[in-house]
């Protein structure tokens, strides 16, 4: 019975965002709050919130450190020389310029934080793809998969 009122409160949750009846926050708070009434938690409901907002302050606080520090590194120049180098050896060839772009992506993601790599590497690339008319999802989609290397 528990496993069904999760998967309910997600596919209500998915229902509402994809229809766009609600926004996104609303739904995040409500519509767990609804279920955990249905399922009879509703005295236990502080414990869990409070539970789940210590389980995620750590990552929160750590991701908007690394935002804030690669947003000032990025601006100071610091991968400049790098991004030049590429850019430089790929020389206008759409097929090169995806590699450089995974290389850009893997060296921007050497300290591990997703967020960062997508704010060194987007901003930097994303003139000259749309200068060589380049389809900005396989920009996403590259330095989402060195991202992940």
């Amino acid at each position: 019975m528990l496993a069904l009122l999760g998967f309910l409160t997600i596919f209500v949750f998915l229902a509402l965002i994809l229809t766009k009846r609600v926004s996104v926050i609303v739904s995040l708070i409500v519509v767990p709050i609804v279920f955990a009434l249905i399922g009879g938690f509703g005295a236990q409901m502080g414990e869990f919130m409070l539970d789940g907002v210590k389980g995620v302050a750590p990552t929160g606080i750590m991701l908007g450190f690394a935002i804030l520090f690669f947003g000032v590194m990025n601006n100071a120049g610091l991968f400049d020389p790098v991004i030049s180098r590429v850019l430089r050896v790929v020389k206008g060839d759409p097929q090169k310029i995806v590699v450089g772009t995974a290389i850009i992506a893997m060296l921007a993601h050497l300290d591990g934080s997703g967020a960062s790599t997508f704010l060194i590497a987007i901003p930097a690339l994303l003139p000259l793809y749309d200068k060589l008319g380049m389809s900005r999802i396989v920009l996403a989609g590259v330095v989402a998969l060195g991202a992940g290397s």
